[in-house]
């Protein structure tokens, strides 16, 4: 794999801290929005309205410690690159299922959170046990598996892209020209912007074409400053708020999912060194891998210690360093302070919060695009054989045909539903099966076997004519 010559500050390298801010700001904008989202869905649904601020405020505040762990690192945790970390949408599913269950059962608010938060916190360290053993699965952590993880992480956060360009889930005027033009006008200055040969400009594209695009709201009108005052001036981190309980059923497909979320973040820090110009083979990398995986497992703990829902890598800022050219990990420490002041002073994220849908849409599906295009070029490092080829049509068809038909998984058991219904954990588990199931040197050997041949061939069909 070649480096990318596209970077501007390479890993180590020390941006002035204008420059530092402007990349850290664009970060955030592009996190923020996710990083809130899972606590916001699991709070709604499960009737925990009045507690949703402070489960979004801790929310910030862990992704803001996490990111500093990821980006600094501490003996072997951490990978030591711009991983911002952010509250996982993979387990919302399980939790949701799991939460209204226990609410069911006449569990009150602070029962159902003590049982959620004490689950993920005990399923941290399966994430943490897998991390240890990566040197002896890097059978299934390869170019090949990565590369299809990413490719559909990349694909289905195009469809929260483009949703969000449309007006948002649930808007009233879902796809109309007004919300479609406000999208795309984000999406073609960031573009204009990106393709400059101005190192600022091409820094701040992201940043601006999303301020350009608030303002353009704000004429309109589509922006309400109302919300600002119900919010509260400051949140203070108190660890275990709401007690700790465990539950074996719930904690199975929690278990699962930690499992396989270990193969997403690879798959997000194999896309990150590539964008940062880094080797994506050998010990360093694996080294890499096996300290964010590590990471990813101490900052889920530390998350359910303060009160919010697993951690994970987000795929999402990749494709910020990708448009940036900023791979300093210099710049994830100002990316973690900024979101450490978010979460202790909600007035500041709800502040962003009032960023209409379609400007956020025109920013995110270029960025969201970028990352499946970062999968295929994984994927494109090395000659795909016939093995190759199997294994990624069958990952991709069997997540991409959940993400497009999600009600084909019904009839399953609740514990496999709720993995397989995530496409990345679909695609993911898919091409690990497969990476086992069809030994390599099997089919090498064939293939080797039938280029033999085929010069045989040719000599009968000689001497046919």
């Amino acid at each position: 794999m070649k480096p990318n010559t596209d970077v501007l500050f390479a890993l180590n390298d020390i941006p002035t801290v204008n420059q530092s801010i402007t990349a850290a700001l664009q970060h955030i904008l592009a996190c923020f929005v996710g990083i809130i989202t899972p606590s916001l869905i699991i709070g709604t649904a499960l009737g925990l309205e009045s507690e949703i601020p402070y489960l979004i405020s801790m929310s910030l505040f862990v992704s803001g410690v996490a990111t500093f762990i990821q980006a600094k690192t501490f003996g072997p945790v951490g990978c030591g690159l711009i991983a911002v970390q952010g509250t996982s949408f993979a387990f919302i599913s399980a939790l949701l299922i799991a939460g209204l269950s226990i609410k069911a059962n006449g569990g009150s608010k602070e029962e159902i959170l003590s049982t959620l938060l004490g689950v993920c916190f005990i399923g941290a360290f399966i994430e943490i046990i897998v991390s240890l053993f990566i040197n002896k699965i890097k059978r299934v952590i390869t170019p090949l598996t990565t590369g299809i993880v990413i490719t559909t992480i990349g694909i289905s956060l195009i469809k929260v892209g483009i949703t969000d360009l449309a007006g948002g889930f649930g808007s009233a005027n879902f796809g109309s020209i007004e919300n479609l033009t406000l999208g795309l006008f984000v999406l073609v200055t960031i573009i204009a912007l990106n393709v400059s040969s101005n190192p600022w400009v091409r820094l701040s594209g992201i940043m601006i074409g999303m301020i350009l695009g608030t303002i353009v709201a704000s004429v309109l009108g589509w922006v309400s400053f109302a919300s600002l005052a119900e919010q509260p001036i400051v949140s203070i981190p108190v660890p275990f708020k709401y007690g700790i309980n465990f539950d074996l059923d719930i904690f199975i497909p929690i278990a699962l999912i930690y499992f396989l979320t270990a193969l997403e973040t690879s798959g997000d820090l194999t896309a990150n060194s590539l964008f940062c110009g880094l080797p994506i083979k050998g010990p360093k990398y694996l080294k890499r891998i096996k300290g964010g995986i590590l990471a990813d497992g101490v900052n889920s703990a530390i998350a359910a210690i303060f009160n919010t829902f697993p951690n994970t890598t987000f795929g999402q800022n990749n494709a910020v360093i990708q448009l940036t050219g900023v791979a300093s990990r210099h710049v994830g420490f100002y990316v973690a302070a900024m979101l450490v002041i978010l979460g202790l002073f909600p007035i500041i994220g709800g502040a962003l919060q009032l960023m209409p849908k379609p400007v956020l849409g025109g920013a995110t599906l270029v960025m969201f695009a970028t990352i499946a295009v970062g999968g295929i070029k994984i994927l494109a490092s090395e000659p795909i054989d016939r093995r190759k080829s199997l294994i990624i049509a069958t990952s991709l068809g069997t997540g991409l045909g959940v993400l497009m038909v999600p009600d084909a998984i019904q009839g399953l058991p609740v514990a496999f539903k709720n993995v397989l219904s995530s496409s990345v954990t679909s695609a993911g588990f898919t091409a690990i099966i497969m990476s086992i199931l069809i030994p390599e040197n099997k089919v090498t050997k064939q293939e080797n076997t039938d280029a033999s041949l085929s010069p045989s061939v040719e000599k009968i069909k000689q001497q046919s004519k």
